[in-house]
């Protein structure tokens, strides 16, 4: 049809209708704030796979977890993200676009997987805003991470002005 528009669903719409339940918001561990707003970016704090303060994973990839261990804890990580950008903006539908995703993974020296784990928070993001909104990321292998986690988000959202 000329003139009509096709709007796809909003992250909130599309979180209901694929049965994602958001954990509560993470709170911070230290002396910090879990998400400050600049311009029309929202940066986040680094995102653990916690809930309420408790590790959901513990280990490194391909050491003590396996590949698919890790990238379900990159999917914790990243519902927590959502969570925390939820409680800071009011509702995910004010996010226009990911800026930038980047996944931290503890693991052994000669890992070569990184993609695939962080294919765990890639699909989410995905499964949340869709296609059009997704960025590029980076994904590096770190000798620890905090309270002995396997995974490690970085999260930078463009929103609405």
């Amino acid at each position: 049809m000329v003139g009509v528009t096709i709007r796809s669903p909003s992250a909130e719409q599309r979180l209901r209708e694929l049965g994602i339940a958001l954990p509560p918001p993470p709170t911070p561990f230290g002396a910090y704030v879990e998400a400050v707003k600049i311009g029309n970016l929202v940066f986040l704090s680094g995102m653990l796979p916690v809930v309420g303060h408790v590790p959901q994973f513990i280990g490194r990839v391909g050491v003590e977890l396996t590949v698919e261990e890790g990238c379900k804890a990159a999917e914790v990580a990243c519902l927590s993200a959502l969570s925390a950008a939820r409680a800071f903006l009011g509702s995910l539908d004010k996010v226009t676009r990911v800026a930038k995703l980047g996944v931290y993974i503890a693991t052994a020296g000669d890992f070569k997987e990184h993609p695939r784990v962080a294919d765990g928070a890639s699909e989410m993001l995905l499964k949340a805003f869709g296609e059009e909104k997704l960025s590029g990321r980076i994904v590096l292998g770190v000798a620890s991470l905090p309270l002995g986690v396997p995974i490690e988000l970085e999260l930078v959202l463009e929103v609405e002005t």
